[in-house]
């Protein structure tokens, strides 16, 4: 059982340019600056299903967050919004979330914060996936169509009444749920979804901010389809 006084000596993030690491590599910047390492994963050229990296992830994917505690105990976290939210936790000097107690603030920062890691993120996947990464053979229109109308119908409304009163996702103060959000909303605009204005002015004030700056100075480097020739697209199992 990992104590509440233990400290942490080392964070390493295993990344790939503008994916869902990137939400974790923002969290990191504000909260900790430039002082964690980061590993590239050939995501495309099928690094993730080798020895090395299935034994440490066997989900075979990224972000993967390795916890060096001061006591020289290893963890591994896999899931990126958990990663958030612990991030946002462990430096509450850096106010990006409502303090861990009963409140209408925290419930709120929590509900929006998973809601952009599972349900909005299910969506873009789904979209994503049947668009630019499984072989052409076994890509599905129907499944496109069908988050594409669930997306903008669904999710977009409700992002959109958030930010038609406020300047960020929870209220007025960036938090961590932001991170979450905003990468979402990011993947949903490179697929032409959330191109109202009110989007793009929440994505410009968020690229204010520089650890949004440092996280996504890679982006450039993500090409969305993934090429049929490489050993991704055999391996893939959604």
């Amino acid at each position: 059982m990992i104590e509440a006084s233990m400290q942490i000596s080392r964070l390493k993030l295993y990344h790939y340019p503008a994916t869902r690491s990137a939400r974790v590599k923002w969290a990191l910047h504000e909260t900790v600056g430039d002082a964690f390492e980061v590993e590239t994963v050939g995501l495309y050229d099928g690094v993730q299903y080798g020895e090395e990296f299935l034994r440490l992830n066997p989900n075979h994917g990224v972000p993967v967050l390795e916890i060096t505690w001061d006591d020289g105990r290893v963890q591994v976290m896999l899931e990126s919004a958990a990663m958030v939210a612990f991030l946002a936790d462990a430096y509450p000097e850096r106010g990006l979330a409502p303090p861990p107690a009963a409140s209408p603030e925290r419930a709120d920062y929590l509900q929006m914060l998973h809601f952009g890691g599972s349900w909005a993120d299910m969506m873009l996947w789904q979209v994503r996936i049947h668009e630019h990464v499984l072989p052409i053979s076994e890509r599905d229109p129907r499944t496109v169509a069908r988050y594409r109308a669930k997306f903008t119908g669904e999710v977009e409304p409700q992002l959109a009444r958030r930010l038609e009163r406020s300047s960020f996702i929870c209220g007025d103060a960036f938090t961590a749920a932001d991170c979450v959000i905003g990468h979402c909303v990011t993947w949903a605009r490179g697929y032409g979804m959330c191109r109202d204005e009110l989007f793009r002015a929440y994505l410009s004030r968020l690229a204010k901010r520089p650890a949004f700056v440092a996280a996504f100075a890679d982006a450039r480097q993500f090409q969305p389809e993934v090429p049929q020739d490489q050993p991704l697209v055999s391996r893939f199992t959604g």
